[in-house]
């Protein structure tokens, strides 16, 4: 048998474990209540601030596809497109939403005109409000970044997969005078959107925002599950260590099973 094959199947017990309860446990009604995050909290600040200059509110849910590795990304940016709808509705703002994806144009649009449904705005619903550009990446881009300038958004918020464009979005928000709110878990775009956009979510907080904009609550306690996970990880981490202070290995051994 193979060292640590053991201890791996054994923790990933605990973690899918953990995942599943907790899931049982919120669509069961219990309230699970993750940390506040700077950009989503930003959000509503935006909208308003777009709502009292009269000028939109830019909204693009990534890039990415449907399929493959990035489409949960685009899930988490589609989910929080339904929050920041709802926002737009509720003020009488005025929104554009960019998209690359042939296949993310109906999602899109039926996630806004169902977020106007639900705050019973759906009269003021444009469905030219949510905009397919083109399936090429610097042209997509090159799009997006006319909407922005000619419009002058106010704000300008990108959650989901992001690439090489990612630099050229939000600088051409900042020339706009937009707020920039910018998430992905694309981990080479994250320092670009650092460096110029004013709240950034970085990795696993674009999936935290979508569950939290949700209100989904297997999401949640998805994200509940993984968090008991990190902490198993951790009480090993702690033990191990002070365990290798004290000259013993358990821990080490352990895992090695």
């Amino acid at each position: 048998m193979r060292e640590g094959l053991v201890f791996n199947f054994v923790s990933l017990l605990i973690v899918a474990g953990a995942i599943v309860v907790m899931i049982q446990r919120a669509r069961g009604g219990l309230e699970i209540k993750l940390r506040s995050i700077a950009g989503i909290d930003a959000i509503e600040e935006a909208v308003g601030r777009a709502t009292e200059m009269g000028r939109i509110v830019h909204f693009s849910p990534g890039i990415a596809g449907l399929d493959g590795t990035t489409a949960a990304q685009t899930f988490a940016g589609l989910e929080t497109l339904g929050y920041v709808a709802k926002l737009v509705a509720r003020y009488g703002a005025r929104m554009i939403v960019t998209i690359r994806q042939p296949t993310v144009l109906p999602l899109a649009e039926e996630v806004v005109r169902q977020a106007y449904m639900a705050e019973g705005a759906i009269e003021a619903y444009d469905e030219d409000s949510v905009v397919y550009l083109s399936s090429e990446q610097f042209a997509y881009s090159a799009g997006a970044m006319g909407i922005i300038n000619r419009e002058k958004a106010a704000a300008n918020i990108l959650l989901g997969g992001f690439w090489a464009e990612s630099l050229m979005l939000v600088e051409a928000a900042f020339h706009a005078g937009a707020i920039s709110i910018c998430g992905t878990a694309m981990i080479a775009q994250v320092p670009f959107f650092v460096a110029a956009s004013d709240y950034t979510l970085i990795g696993e907080e674009l999936y935290a925002a979508g569950a939290i904009c949700s209100g989904n609550p297997i999401r949640l306690g998805s994200i509940a599950g993984q968090d008991l996970g990190k902490l198993y990880a951790m009480i090993l981490l702690v033990v191990g260590a002070v365990g290798a202070t004290f000259g013993t290995n358990f821990v080490a051994d352990l895992i090695a099973r």
